[in-house]
């Protein structure tokens, strides 16, 4: 089971080994940049996911494998 945590919620959850890497990529901006970064935050992540700006943990079998940062 991969996970992604902000302020120690599981905001997403998934056992499928590939949606969770992507989605954590794409809201820390290794998937987009510049202007559809900052629409894929305000419109995607916040406005349909619940994330808020600020730290998240892309985890793996409850284990913290990755911490980045929405902006």
């Amino acid at each position: 089971m991969e996970e992604i945590r902000q302020n120690g919620k599981i905001i997403l959850h998934s056992d499928d080994g590939i949606s969770i890497k992507m989605i954590f990529k794409n809201l820390t901006g290794r998937n987009f940049q510049g202007q559809e970064y900052a629409e894929y935050i305000r419109h995607i992540a916040i406005g349909e996911m619940g994330f808020s700006p600020g730290i998240i943990e892309h985890c793996r079998d409850g284990e913290v494998i990755g911490k980045g940062k929405i902006m």
